[in-house]
């Protein structure tokens, strides 16, 4: 119980001094990972914290569930609209051809690895997660469209990216395992994955048609209306579950089903859960907090450094310039893109679920490198922060302003 009297006293600090600390781009992960390797590093640390591998499996599951139902729901659907040719060049050509970068870099930096634990690898550090650097899509000296982009792109790219990581590691798993036949291996990763759509579509739009009838009719407050919302990611993973199916997909699903009736519910309905998937994350940010210490301090190859770098810098910059051409966007902004793409919270669940389900030696490979995929970007898109910022300041001053027309 200590150790939640220390996380609860470090996060009531970081609220405190909050404004203060966002202007050296300190947000709340970055607080909790910070005292996570103070208080865990040593031979004798203050904390210390036995992964059971059972109860850590699910535990990440719930978590990552709950981040990608906040993601799917509060996705603008205006800025899709907007946005549609931007968003799905993006999601559609970029996303894709980053996966294909990200394997084709492992395979350089990697060659003894086996090729699915690589494709496995490559589906941990790709995915997107704007939580380190929120200070970005928050600054007003940013165009308001790139925010929104960005905003609808972390929104969905986790879930999109989940159901391939799913079909990577059960393949993987089936490279370690001695008479282990690929295709029933993918097939049934492929049964979990349409168990999971089936129930998260169920569960997401039954819930969204009645959570907006009773709105709409008066049977419900607003208070009740956050309740049932917070319930409908937690029907959706323990129903795929049940079923077969993999939670977090499910999850991912029932709040694109639900998304639509967002804006026919109080505007803070899905507040409940999206602070409880705060608190979550950020607990979980502490416990990186030790994977660095287990992983970073105890040595590691010059090959993880030099492809953690290239992860978060050319793997998402080529492909996003490459689908970007020729849309009419101006090339700084599509740099702004193809550059802000941080890792964190989805990287280091899908690391911790892949160490789970991988053998010890391909589970430990692939958690060496995203927490040092983590760490880089965090420093990269972190110091970036506010020199991006002040650039965009610096050009929007010195554009000419238009005249005023003659008086009439």
């Amino acid at each position: 119980m200590l150790a939640v009297t220390v996380i609860a006293g470090i996060l009531f600090t970081w609220a405190v001094l909050s404004h203060r600390l966002a202007r050296w781009s300190i947000t709340a992960p970055i607080a909790m990972m910070v005292a996570g390797i103070l208080l865990t590093r040593g031979d004798e640390p203050v904390f210390r914290f036995d992964f059971d591998t059972a109860a850590l499996e699910h535990v990440v599951e719930v978590v990552l569930a709950l981040i990608l139902f906040v993601d799917a729901t509060e996705v603008p659907p205006g800025v899709i609209g907007r946005e549609k040719g931007t968003v799905a060049r993006l999601l559609g050509g970029a996303l894709p051809l980053t996966l294909c970068a990200a394997f084709l870099a492992a395979l350089a930096f990697f060659p003894d690895q086996p090729g699915w634990v690589l494709a496995a690898l490559a589906t941990v550090v790709v995915p997107l997660d704007l939580a380190p650097t929120s200070a970005v899509v928050r600054d007003r000296r940013i165009p308001a469209r790139l925010r929104d982009v960005l905003n609808v792109e972390g929104g969905l790219n986790d879930g999109i990216v989940s159901p391939a990581f799913l079909l990577c590691v059960a393949a993987a798993v089936a490279s370690h395992t001695r008479g282990e036949d690929y295709t029933d291996a993918l097939l049934e990763a492929v049964v979990s994955a349409a168990w999971a759509v089936a129930a998260g579509s169920v569960i997401g739009y039954s819930a969204g048609r009645l959570l907006r009838r009773s709105y709409a009719h008066g049977w419900t407050q607003p208070a009740a209306t956050r309740l049932g919302v917070l319930t409908v990611p937690m029907a959706a993973y323990s129903l795929s579950v049940a079923l077969g199916g993999n939670g977090f997909v499910a999850a991912f699903v029932a709040g694109l089903c639900l998304a639509p009736a967002m804006p026919h519910l109080p505007r803070d309905a899905v507040e409940m859960t999206d602070d409880l998937v705060a608190l979550l994350s950020l607990s979980l940010w502490f416990l990186f907090g030790q994977m660095v210490n287990d992983e970073f301090w105890d040595g590691f190859h010059l090959s993880v450094v030099l492809y953690a770098v290239v992860a978060v810098t050319l793997v998402r910059m080529l492909p996003v310039l490459l689908v970007l051409s020729g849309n009419g966007m101006m090339s700084r902004d599509k740099l702004f893109l193809g550059w802000m793409g941080p890792r964190g919270a989805t990287s280091i669940v899908f690391g911790l679920l892949a160490a789970v389900e991988l053998p010890a030696v391909s589970g430990g490979f692939i958690s060496r490198v995203m927490v040092i995929t983590v760490m880089v970007s965090i420093v990269l898109h972190g110091l970036s922060a506010e020199p991006i910022g002040r650039a965009y300041a610096r050009r929007a001053r010195a554009r000419p302003q238009t005249p005023a027309g003659p008086p009439g």
